[in-house]
């Protein structure tokens, strides 16, 4: 290369170096106003459930192992790490082409008899900042998946212990019902025997019967869904459909306190929030990528080898060749190529950016929903306590007053109705409790930690 056309390089790169910093700009985090996320909570409190590993969250050993099999197994999960694998794959090619390329080839041409065998290599200088906007892209692509991952984790421990939590109250709403038909089966032998000293009526008799079959004719309805529960539960963590070993609803426990931080965290703690985030970063690089395909490319080029037309002398001194050179592109007319990628970039930037914000409103109102929802349920549950125990009396008195000829038939049927429902609430709001902590804990973001 003569000394004017390195010159000419050399000028062409400084410049470029200069201007790059005027074609790609800095990344900067869009600014997002996070106060008055959480509805009606005000707190300077950083201390969140969030940072508590999933295991001090859920302490019964059964699910435990459930949520470790779905960790180790669930197919979800699983592609989402070789989505992982792949960005991290493009992520290193993106690497590499900031580095000269090299290649070796050997050849023979019969026109004129001809040998060479040598190796060239092309470099295009990153003068613009493209090829680093494109690395830079490609790395939020990589940590996005990493999110996506995260997400899907948290997602999956929360759709476990939903379901176990469910399967739980589900076993006790069939305990209950099956002890209602057989406390029906007294009813309905003190019907009969109060009709055979005729202080009732066989419409009395039927109709204690007919209470009696509305109660058992749930019981399928009960099983049914603790199976299809199971089944779903099954997928969950990676196996078959099948039974699912469990404990009991009364003896699960709650976190003493339920912190929610505060909601700037979410920006660091809630996965799906970190993934909308990195893609706005990616579709911030691809617009410094856009921008700087307005500009030109320079390239260098070489080569070296032998050539020489007797295959015995191919490797002698004298057949020895080596060039080098530069090449300098400009795009002039492309069919506006340039400017609509530019254009689709900003635009697709600008989506980014919005559903960054939709996505860190979403997190607060989840936080909020859960929030709300644990504490309606403490207040029903309560109450609800009140309420069974009043009725569990009250079927107790009629049931004894029933005997005594001292009740009507329909007292007794009233109460028991009342006392069945009240019961099977009464496992609804637990339910609603634990369901309520399980969300709230997703919705912090925990469970990736």
């Amino acid at each position: 290369m003569t000394k004017r056309v390195l010159s000419s390089i050399l000028f062409v790169s400084l410049i470029g170096i200069l201007s790059s910093c005027s074609v790609t700009k800095r990344y900067q985090a869009p600014e997002i106003n996070t106060d008055s996320l959480y509805r009606d909570i005000n707190t300077t409190d950083t201390n969140t459930i969030a940072h508590l590993s999933w295991n001090e969250v859920f302490t019964d050993p059964a699910l435990q192992s459930l949520i470790q099999k779905g960790l180790n197994y669930n197919p979800n999960l699983l592609s989402a790490y070789t989505r992982i694998q792949q960005a991290q794959a493009y992520f290193d090619q993106s690497k590499a082409a900031l580095l000269p390329s090299l290649s070796i080839g050997a050849g023979a041409t019969s026109a004129k008899t001809q040998y060479t065998l040598g190796a060239s290599s092309a470099w295009e200088l990153d003068i613009w900042g493209k090829l680093s906007s494109s690395k830079r892209a490609e790395f939020a692509n990589l940590l996005q998946t990493e999110a996506a991952a995260k997400a899907i984790q948290t997602g999956l421990i929360s759709s476990i212990a939903n379901y176990y939590y469910r399967l739980l109250a589900m076993d006790e709403q069939l305990q209950i019902t099956q002890q209602t038909v057989i406390n029906w089966d007294t009813t309905v032998t003190t019907m009969k025997a109060l009709k055979e000293a005729a202080t009732v009526t066989e419409a009395a008799v039927v109709q204690s019967e007919a209470q009696r079959y509305a109660a058992e004719v749930t019981i399928p309805d009960l099983k049914q869904s603790i199976r299809e529960t199971e089944n779903a539960l099954s997928i969950l963590i990676g196996s078959a459909p099948g039974s699912i070993e469990r404990g009991k609803l009364i003896n699960q426990q709650t976190l003493s306190s339920l912190n929610a931080g505060v909601p700037a965290q979410l920006l660091a703690n809630r996965p799906d929030v970190m993934q909308a985030e990195l893609n706005f970063r990616t579709q911030f690089e691809l617009t410094n990528v856009a921008r700087a395909s307005f500009y030109p490319t320079l390239s260098i080029t070489g080569s070296a080898g032998f050539s020489s037309d007797v295959l015995s002398t191919l490797l002698d001194p004298g057949s020895w060749l080596a060039s080098i050179g530069g090449s300098l592109t400009q795009p002039i007319f492309n069919g506006r190529a340039n400017r609509t990628r530019l254009e689709v970039a900003l635009a697709q930037q600008e989506e980014a950016r919005l559903n960054f914000k939709n996505a860190l409103l979403v997190a607060g109102q989840e936080v909020s929903n859960a929030l709300s929802s644990y504490e309606m349920a403490k207040q029903k549950i309560t109450i609800r306590a009140k309420q069974t125990d009043a009725l569990q009396k009250s079927a107790d008195y009629s049931q004894e007053l029933l005997e005594n000829g001292f009740a009507n038939y329909t007292e007794v049927i009233t109460a028991r109705q009342s006392l069945l429902q009240a019961q099977l609430s009464s496992v609804n709001d637990h339910l609603q409790q634990l369901t309520a902590i399980v969300n709230l804990y997703r919705s912090l973001g925990g469970g990736w930690k």
